[in-house]
């Protein structure tokens, strides 16, 4: 079992880390309360000296393999591959604990909390994984959990809304806007200005530097560990096209991190498109949006003429967020990365076909990442990677009401 060089790369010259203040390009910054700039600042002045020293590499490392059961697989899908004409793999992150890659992060960033003496927990989540995720690890640590979660995802995220509680979480309703992951975010920001002791475990590439870089390296162990299985799978580190939903931007992040200086390789995003980027009903970010602040960063925004957010929408409940992560409206400004989108209907259609002829039932984020398959036409050797950032037991009620349709 190979967990090695998780840091190796960290200190790599990159125009795709950010400066001094916390930007990737113009996007990035921090965009505070007063009253929350001892903590950021905090964060700020420690997260890499914490990250990169020798006992938080040895726990981490020990905790990922041991706890969450890390490396992934690297697995060739040979009917998917036979079926759209390239070599697809799929970066097995639904074998973590918890089902999704989200506890790479939250691993991670409760040994940080740890070392700046917090005890007190608050999370947001969409879809219920980074939730989960988060109410597992404090479970472990023995600390205190509240998690912030939007009425409208409680109900469709049922399922995670009990397995949070079990770990022994406090689940919050955020019953503004939309009722989804903006709102959550939204009323975690409220709670962390009130309680500024509390230790803000963000989950996806969003918020205040230092969180969206912090989030990217704890997830930079996906690329990590596909360079090593891509060489001992095909001869070679490096895939030829990398596929991954965004919404935030997590998981993408993490598949893209040591991949994103090499330009040979293909980086390509995808976001939900709900019931068509036209629609009214959409979540497709870099093709609505504009420049703009939310949650403490200046990122792509979904925004009217008069700067208010526009509501986001989208059948999974982690991709309906109306930005984007600085690094990735970098990727995307830039043009490192080809940002693609799927409806609801595309996402369900991908979402059975893998579960019919690989056996592997994804979840509808991860869904959207497959269903841009069909409209890529790949060469015939061509080397894909797809991050299947994670499983969808959490999503099986919305299958079941859609198998007819």
């Amino acid at each position: 079992m190979k967990l090695k060089t998780l840091r190796i790369h960290y200190n790599m010259k990159s125009k795709f880390q950010p400066d001094k203040n916390g930007y990737f390009g113009q996007f990035g910054g921090a965009f505070i309360p007063e009253l929350l700039y001892p903590n950021v600042k905090e964060l700020q002045d420690n997260y890499i000296q914490i990250i990169e020293s020798d006992e938080f590499q040895k726990e981490y490392k020990s905790l990922l393999k041991d706890y969450v059961g890390r490396p992934t697989p690297l697995y060739l899908a040979k009917r998917l591959s036979e079926k759209y004409g390239a070599h697809i793999y799929l970066k097995r992150e639904d074998l973590n604990h918890t089902g999704a890659h989200k506890v790479n992060n939250t691993i991670g960033q409760i040994l940080i909390a740890q070392k700046l003496g917090k005890t007190k927990i608050i999370a947001e989540t969409g879809a219920g994984q980074h939730g989960v995720a988060t109410a597992t690890v404090c479970a472990l640590m023995g600390l205190e959990c509240t998690v912030f979660m939007g009425e409208k995802d409680i109900v469709r995220q049922a399922p995670n809304v009990a397995r949070m509680k079990m770990l022994g979480a406090k689940v919050v309703s955020a019953t503004s806007g939309s009722k989804t992951l903006k709102d959550a975010t939204n009323e975690a920001i409220r709670y962390w200005i009130q309680n500024p002791e509390t230790f803000y475990l963000i989950g996806s590439v969003v918020g205040p530097h230092p969180h969206p870089d912090m989030v990217a390296r704890l997830q930079a162990i996906i690329s990590e560990e596909m360079k090593w299985q891509l060489k001992e799978k095909t001869g070679k580190e490096n895939p030829d096209t990398i596929i991954a939903c965004v919404g935030g931007g997590s998981n993408a992040a993490g598949a893209f991190y040591h991949y994103m200086d090499d330009k040979e390789v293909e980086l390509i995003a995808v976001e939900a498109a709900g019931l068509g980027v036209k629609s009214g009903e959409s979540a497709a970010t870099s093709q609505l949006g504009e420049v703009g602040i939310i949650h403490g960063a200046k990122t792509i925004l979904m925004q009217d003429e008069y700067g208010q957010i526009v509501e986001p929408y989208s059948i999974s409940a982690g991709l309906d967020y109306p930005g984007v992560g600085p690094l990735h409206a970098f990727l995307y400004e830039s043009k490192r990365a080809k940002f693609m989108n799927a409806t609801d209907k595309e996402a369900l259609v991908a979402a059975y076909e893998l579960t019919k002829i690989e056996g592997i039932i994804p979840a509808l984020e991860t869904a959207h990442a497959l269903a841009v398959l069909p409209k890529i036409k790949f060469k015939k050797d061509q080397v894909v990677v797809v991050n299947l950032s994670g499983r969808g037991d959490k999503d099986l009620e919305t299958y079941i009401k859609h198998l007819e349709d």
